[in-house]
């Protein structure tokens, strides 16, 4: 029976939420309406302004729909008490509104998957109490929006897939707790300021560990935050995010130069993804402190040397990638280095050790060393000197064609008499009889080429 009742009032509350958003005449008075949840339908067609009338709104969540059309701009003041705008994953287009008022209480913006385009305005730094903002896979054109240092509440950065272009310009203050930050598939480029890292304290502290808890808890409701981010190479949408989940993914971009060594400082740090960009340099060493770690994915840069040992203590990594490099010398072994594949090393040749090729019976000197049997290995062939074999092979196969037609010409004339007395000469000494000192001649042309 209860749950029955429970069903009913759930068909009333859509029922009612339908009629509200279509501007059916009805007698009940739904202006003093809080929730509103039609996510996950087949709604489409513009949004109507009328909805802006709900100036008790608190919770809008509209995300997973067909809806299309421009953000009604009303919705950035329409309801100061207002505390979620979930329009993910629709066919809004045109731009943000640009009028979100100071008196707001927005603590989640969610505006991933639309057609969205120019700048993110500024006036979202009027959101003092806002949480999450992803606004992600849209086409928003714009620099980084270093203004929003002033949100002292910021959880949650999405800016994943947009036009997003220039370099990272460090902060004169904290992200203070800021723990999820996602730039990846924009047009960044420049070094990675080491100021900006220093500027997460979020994700240097390990403690409240015990206290776990899902964002979005605070909020006195069902509604919990969700985000959409890239694990394990996948796109997921995490709809139950831990408040200790931290992760930066900075992938395909154009990042470059080498990796600050205060990334070591992040120790909250569970995810991170550098991938497809254009760093170089070693692999810093200090990484090897963040034993909170789950995923590493350095792949697709110009990394060289070789891994550092100090990586054997992330215990907890389930996650490694740093293919299509130029990393060379001993894979670590110990702990999670048992686990990974070839596919977590792929494009590096000068990497050995399990699980690739051994790295010979010089156990003691790598490929990193510039001595030893691994700079041998790759330059037998000319790689490192810029010697080539192929004119020494190209002469030794005209030689050798020269000499044989000399035996051929001389076994069929009798001429030169030289080379014939040679022959005589020595098959008489080594007992051979005369019908054989053609192989004595051949024997002859071959040394006098080699």
């Amino acid at each position: 029976m209860k749950q029955k009742r429970q069903q009913h009032n759930l068909f009333l509350f859509q029922f009612l939420c339908l009629l509200v958003v279509f501007e059916i005449p009805i007698v009940f008075s739904w202006q003093n309406l809080v929730y509103l949840d039609l996510s996950s339908n087949f709604f489409q067609g513009p949004l109507p302004s009328s909805i802006c009338n709900l100036k008790n709104m608190e919770f809008l969540v509209l995300a997973n729909n067909k809806f299309s059309g421009t953000i009604p701009k009303c919705l950035g003041n329409f309801s100061s008490g207002l505390n979620t705008m979930d329009l993910r994953n629709n066919e809004f287009q045109g731009t943000i509104p640009t009028n979100f008022s100071k008196d707001i209480k927005l603590k989640n913006i969610g505006l991933n998957g639309n057609n969205l385009v120019g700048p993110l305005p500024q006036s979202i730094k009027n959101c003092k109490y806002l949480e999450v903002l992803d606004v992600g896979n849209n086409k928003i054109y714009d620099t980084f929006p270093i203004w929003l240092d002033n949100l002292p509440q910021l959880h949650v950065l999405i800016l994943r897939s947009n036009k997003f272009y220039g370099t990272v310009i460090p902060s004169k203050t904290q992200f203070e707790k800021l723990r999820i930050v996602d730039l990846s598939y924009n047009n960044f480029t420049g070094s990675l300021p080491a100021q900006f890292l220093k500027n997460l304290p979020a994700m240097m502290s390990v403690r409240g560990e015990d206290g776990l808890k899902y964002m979005g808890d605070g909020n006195g409701s069902y509604y919990l935050d969700s985000v959409t981010l890239i694990m394990k190479g996948l796109e997921m949408e995490i709809h139950r995010v831990l408040s200790i989940f931290t992760t930066i993914d900075l992938s395909g971009n154009k990042f470059e130069g080498e990796i600050p060594e205060s990334i070591g400082n992040l120790y909250a740090l569970k995810l991170l993804n550098l991938s497809h960009n254009n760093f170089n340099g070693l692999i810093p060493p200090a990484l090897g402190r963040l034993d909170k770690l789950e995923s590493l994915d350095l792949s697709w840069n110009q990394f060289r040397g070789e891994i550092p040992s100090q990586l054997t203590n992330l215990t907890s990594l389930g996650t490694f990638n740093v293919s299509e490099n130029q990393l060379r010398g001993r894979i670590p072994t110990g702990n999670q280095f048992g686990a990974f594949s070839n596919d977590s090393y792929y494009g590096n040749l000068g990497l050995c050790g399990f699980p690739l090729k051994d790295c010979g019976p010089n156990k003691d000197i790598g490929y990193g060393s510039n001595s030893g049997s691994g700079l041998w290995e790759r330059d037998v062939l000319g790689l490192e000197s810029g010697f080539s074999w192929k004119p020494v092979v190209l002469g030794y196969s005209f030689g050798m064609s020269i000499s044989l037609a000399i035996v051929g010409f001389s076994l069929v004339t009798g001429k030169p008499k030289w080379m014939m007395n040679i022959s005589e000469e020595i098959s008489r000494q080594l007992g051979i009889r005369s019908n054989r000192k053609r192989y004595v001649m051949i024997g002859i042309s071959v040394l006098a080429v080699t």
